[in-house]
Order: C-alpha cells, then sequence, then structure tokens
C-alpha cells in the first residue's frame, strides 16, 4: 500500500517563490568594500533574481552549467545563490582563500563556465584567469572598490540592465539533481568536489529551522560571518530565505571591529562563525551592546570551552556548537543543554556545551574502531572513528574520487574524527584520525590537550601536534600563542595543565608561536606546523603513569 500524498519534488524554486510571495518586505543589508551600506528587500532580490535568470540564458550557460562564483557574502552573492539552482545549472562557489594553484585546478575540475567576481577580488582572480581552460567569461559584481576591471570581463549590472526578466514559475523535476558544488579544503592531496542535490539543500535548510539547533524564525536578524563560499554558508541563506529572517551581509571587512559593530547596529540575533571570529572580537564585547543576541553558532572546529564560557559571561550567551564538514552540508551534530542536564551546575554545563553534541534529526552516526571496524559502545569511554549517513551526507566524490577511502561498503561516510559518545548519543570529538598522537601504544587527543591549554588566562590560542621521540615514539609538542601583553613560560603552561589531565598527556615541550597558522576556511593547519617542527624530536623524562 502505497501513501496517498502529492508528490512534488524538493527542490529550491520553493524557496525562492515562498520568500517571494511571502518575504518580499524583509529587507537585506550589505556592506560595501569601502564600508558604506546598502539595504535592499527580498523583493527587489527576487526581481533580480528573474532578470539574472535570463543573464544566464543570454551568457550560453549550457542546461547544468556550473556558475562559479568568486564574492564576499552580499546580497549580490544571494542573487547568484537562487539564480543559478533554480535555472537547473549548478552553483560553485569558489574559495578565495586557497592557494591559487587550488584555485586553478578546482575550477578546471569542475568545468566552470562563467566566473563572477566581486570587482575587490579582481586582484585575487585576474592573474589566474588563462588558466581557467573552460571558463568563457568573466562577470564583475561591482562591491565599490577601486580595482580596474580587465579588457573583455563583463560588467553584472550592464548585463542585468539588458535583461528581461522571467516571469514564469522557476521549475526542477528531479529533486536529486544537483543545485550546488563545494570543494573540500584539501590539506592532503587535491581538493574534492562535493555536489550537493536540490533535495538535500532543502532538507539541510529546514535543520536550520529546528528548535533544537539555530531555530531560525520569520523574527530573527541574521548575519552569516562564515563565508558563503564556506559549505554554503552552513546552509544560513536558504534557511533564513525559508524562515522569513532579515539578513545582515558583511562584505569584505571581515575585521572582528567590523563585525561586532554590525552586531550591534543591526540588533543582530544570530550569528555563526568559526572560532578564530569569535576569538578576535572577543576583547571589544565590553564595550558594545550585544544583549539582542540569542544564538551564536559556532563550528570549522573544535569550541574552546573557555571561549564559550567566556561570552556566556560577558553578554549571557554561550555558544552554540556545532560539527560537521564539506560532506555533511555541513550540519551534522549540535550541542544543546537537553533535561537531563537541568540539575547541573553552571561549569558543567560548559562541559557539556564543548561536547560536539547529539546528531540532528535526520543524520544517523555511529563510532567504529578505525582498524577494525568494529561498531563501539555509546558510553563515553570507548572511542572511534564517526561515520555518517543521511539526506543531506554525501555518497560520493565528483567524478567519484576517493571513494574507496572516505566511503564504506554500507554506503557510510568515513569523516576522519575520532570521538566517544556518553549514553544519551552526545559525541564528544576526540580528534583528527591523521592528528591524534600514539604515545607508548596509547591514543593521546590534540584536541582536548588544545582545550585546556586554552583555558589558561594568558593563551590567545595553542596547538598540539605528535614529534618523534626515542622512547614513546610519538609525544606531544604543544605551540604556544601568548595573549598580547602577556607573558607565559613552558613551565607555567605544564603547572596549568597538570591537575586537568593525565600525567601521560602533559606535553614535553611547548614552543611560543606568534599565531597558529589557519586552513582557508580558518581551522588550525596542523599540516603547517608539521612542517615547521618537522625534525623536532624530544627525549625527555615522559612518563605513562596517570
Amino acid at each position: 500500500m502505497l501513501g496517498l500524498m502529492q508528490d512534488r519534488p524538493l527542490a529550491l524554486p520553493h524557496v525562492f517563490h515562498r520568500a517571494e510571495q511571502l518575504f518580499g518586505h524583509k529587507t537585506v543589508v550589505t556592506a560595501g568594500a569601502g564600508g558604506a551600506e546598502t539595504t535592499t528587500t527580498y523583493g527587489e532580490v527576487c526581481a533580480r533574481v528573474r532578470r539574472l535568470a535570463t543573464v544566464l540564458d543570454d551568457l550560453g550557460i549550457s542546461a547544468d552549467g556550473r556558475v562559479g562564483t568568486f564574492c564576499w557574502n552580499t546580497a549580490r552573492h544571494l542573487e547568484l545563490y537562487l539564480a543559478a539552482p533554480c535555472t537547473g545549472r549548478v552553483l560553485h562557489t569558489l574559495n578565495l582563500r586557497l592557494f591559487p594553484e587550488q584555485l586553478v585546478y578546482i575550477a578546471n575540475h569542475a568545468e566552470d563556465e562563467v566566473v563572477f567576481v566581486d570587482r575587490s577580488l579582481i586582484p585575487l582572480l585576474a592573474p589566474l584567469a588563462d588558466k581557467l581552460e573552460t571558463v568563457r567569461t568573466f562577470v564583475v559584481v561591482d562591491d565599490g572598490a577601486d580595482v580596474e576591471i580587465p579588457e573583455g570581463w563583463r560588467d553584472y549590472e550592464e548585463l542585468m540592465a539588458a535583461a528581461e526578466p522571467f516571469t514564469g514559475t522557476f521549475t526542477v523535476e528531479d529533486e536529486n539533481s544537483a543545485a550546488a558544488m563545494c570543494y573540500t579544503s584539501g590539506t592532503t592531496g587535491n581538493p574534492k568536489g562535493v555536489v550537493y542535490s536540490h533535495r538535500s539543500a532543502v532538507l539541510h535548510s529546514l535543520a536550520t529551522l529546528f528548535a533544537d539547533g539555530p531555530g531560525l524564525a520569520e523574527r530573527d536578524v541574521v548575519l552569516p560571518i562564515v563565508p558563503m563560499f564556506h559549505a554554503n554558508a552552513w546552509g544560513l541563506p536558504y534557511g533564513v530565505l525559508m524562515a522569513g529572517s532579515s539578513l545582515v551581509m558583511p562584505g569584505p571587512n571581515m575585521t572582528p571591529q567590523a563585525i561586532v559593530s554590525m552586531l550591534e547596529r543591526h540588533r543582530v540575533t544570530v550569528t555563526g562563525g568559526v572560532p578564530t571570529i569569535w576569538m578576535g572580537m572577543q576583547p571589544l564585547l565590553a564595550d558594545h551592546d550585544l544583549s539582542h543576541l540569542r544564538t551564536i553558532l559556532c563550528g570549522g572546529s573544535a569550541v574552546p570551552k573557555a571561549l564559550s564560557k567566556a561570552y556566556r559571561e560577558a553578554i549571557g550567551v554561550p555558544m552554540l556548537h556545532a560539527w560537521g564538514m564539506t560532506e555533511t552540508s555541513p550540519i551534522a551534530t549540535l550541542s544543546m543543554l537537553h533535561s537531563q542536564h537541568d540539575e547541573l551546575s553552571e561549569a558543567e554545563r560548559d562541559d557539556v556545551r564543548a561536547r560536539q553534541g547529539f546528531p540532528a534529526p535526520l543524520v544517523d552516526l555511529r563510532i567504529v574502531d578505525p582498524e577494525t571496524g568494529a561498531p563501539q559502545a555509546w558510553d563515553d569511554i570507548a572511542t572511534g572513528e564517526v561515520q555518517a549517513a543521511g539526506p543531506w551526507i554525501a555518497k560520493e566524490y565528483y567524478r567519484g574520487e576517493g571513494g574507496g577511502v572516505q566511503f564504506t561498503n554500507d554506503g557510510w561516510l568515513r569523516t576522519g574524527d575520532v570521538a566517544s559518545v556518553d549514553g544519551y548519543g552526545s559525541f564528544r570529538l576526540v580528534d583528527r584520525t591523521k592528528d591524534l598522537i600514539k604515545s607508548g601504544g596509547e591514543w593521546i587527543g590534540s584536541v582536548e590537550l588544545e582545550n585546556e591549554i586554552m583555558a589558561h588566562p594568558k593563551v590567545a590560542e595553542a596547538a598540539v601536534i605528535a614529534v618523534p621521540h626515542e622512547k614513546w615514539v610519538e609525544r606531544p609538542l604543544a605551540c604556544v600563542v601568548v595573549k598580547e601583553g602577556e607573558t607565559l613560560t613552558a613551565e607555567e603552561v605544564i603547572e596549568f595543565l597538570t591537575p586537568r589531565v593525565a600525567k601521560w598527556w602533559l606535553p614535553d615541550a611547548v614552543e611560543f608561536i606568534d599565531e597558529v597558522p589557519k586552513t582557508s576556511v580558518g581551522k588550525f593547519s596542523k599540516k603547517t606546523l608539521r612542517e615547521k617542527f618537522g625534525g623536532y624530536q624530544v627525549a625527555g623524562p615522559a612518563t605513562h603513569e596517570s
């Protein structure tokens, strides 16, 4: 027996038409390259999307052609977010923080036919233009920057003015057809393409509306700090359109002062970004009124407990810790306080918030022994590699690359993250499989050690890597950034850690560095640190006594 419900595709045209019909009066504020802000409405954005649909036709973009974007978070980028997939094309957000050779590889691998580029970003893209083999047209989106436009590149507004608006209803018949592409950051080997379907994008957008999550609502004002070129800004743009929330777009000025000022000025209620953003903003909190904020979404890398606690104490709002990756669209878990935490002290709640949290609805997670593949218990003791399955989880990479390594025989995504799970189903990330430190046959989690070091009041950032040891094979090396104006010794770091971790977890050495190198999406680049300290070797009196 079959159900008797209508069979209508889950596709992004619904998100467009919903915003157009119900929320045309809601606003989108964008900060330009010169600092000036412009305000438009969803109604005006949707009218321009209809013109942009015709522009894509006039440019000769094929029916499922890849539409590259090289843009900041702006209202114009939002137009591209809608026009490309609603016309059956595939939105391909290019990460402007990648190395030039990676950008060239990605654009060629995806076979981008056109690239829309913010004027302020022309100096990054123009030197690569001749190497982009499939790109026929470059279109410049003027964000107010005083940058010369290369000869032959088209002007976005001129194309829009010359185009007749599409007047019909956007339709995508097959919900499994591609809507967008995003490439992994490629810390090892070439980046790999993750292809999101219309179905996955719609379902993931719904997840941003769940109460036990970001809980986007019509009354919200949302500022996505996470770039629109990184995993589709964690699904926030489509979620905001679906909910009818107002949007504030930071544009190219991503300094802590610019961000905190926008949060205050526009009375933002929901925002999201990686931990490094919030670390940079922390010293400014006392000088700004952020009382209207209700949710600070933080992800991309493990959130230090001390950072979330600092925000809770300063403005009354702790971090909403989320975990995921490009391959999971990216929301996989959310660290919400549940009813079983009601009787905990505030310090104990800080411990709960520091976990990666509970699987989002529709996401299935399991942990397995990375060597044997055996399932591990949910008891917060056993650890294993996290594997994921669900309607917005990738089943393979574009062109089938990496299939034998990244995906299991029964179709689960191997995330490469190691975690334990408590009896309620809350995940606690231990490390990346490649970042675990195996000392004397026992595992040391670098992430947990980093979080404890960053709890020190004089520490701004800390990263822990494995270095060779003549007896224990590997030992932890702590790379520490001291807060401006403070002084700190290695002995003080070890003394601070001693009551907090097992004795054999204590780093054998502490190196003070100016800053922890970052990847293109703001995560700690331990690969860079391993290269920097490649010849480092400790032979101290390390012991495995706890």
